[in-house]
C-alpha cells in the first residue's frame, strides 16, 4: 500500500463519527401518525395512549399508541412484517401492512428522512 492509501483510510475512518454526528442524530420527534386505508387517510395524535382497529382488506389491524409511538400489534398478513417493523416514534419513519392495505406514518415537524427513501 502506498502513502495515498493510507491517508485514504485514515481519512475516511475521520470522517465517519462526523456523518454519524450530523446526519443520524437529532431526531426529531413526531406528533401525529397518518394512518392509510386505501383511499382513506385517518390522523391520530400520538400524545394519547390508545388503541386503533383498523378494517383492512384481508381483516382487522391493531395499531398501538403509547408514549408516543405508534406500532402494529396485530394484522392478518402471514409474514407480519408490519409487527416485526416495531415502534415507530421518529418523524418520517413508516411500516405497513401490505396485504392488508394499510400503512403508517409519523409525521412531524423535521422528518428524519421520508418514506421513500426508508
Amino acid at each position: 500500500m502506498t502513502r495515498a492509501d493510507y491517508f485514504a483510510i485514515l481519512f475516511a475512518v475521520l470522517l465517519l463519527p462526523y456523518l454519524y454526528a450530523t446526519q443520524w442524530t437529532g431526531d426529531k420527534a413526531g406528533t401525529t401518525a397518518s394512518i392509510m386505508n386505501g383511499d382513506e387517510t385517518t390522523h391520530a395524535s400520538l400524545t394519547e395512549n390508545r388503541t386503533l382497529q383498523i378494517n383492512g382488506v384481508v381483516g382487522t389491524s391493531t395499531l398501538k399508541i403509547e408514549d408516543g409511538k405508534i406500532r402494529f400489534t396485530a394484522s392478518p398478513c402471514l409474514g407480519k412484517q408490519c409487527i416485526h417493523s416495531g415502534w415507530l416514534a421518529h418523524a418520517g419513519e413508516f411500516a405497513a401492512c401490505l396485504p392488508n392495505r394499510i400503512s403508517v406514518a409519523v409525521l412531524g415537524e423535521e422528518p428524519r428522512f421520508d418514506s421513500i427513501n426508508f
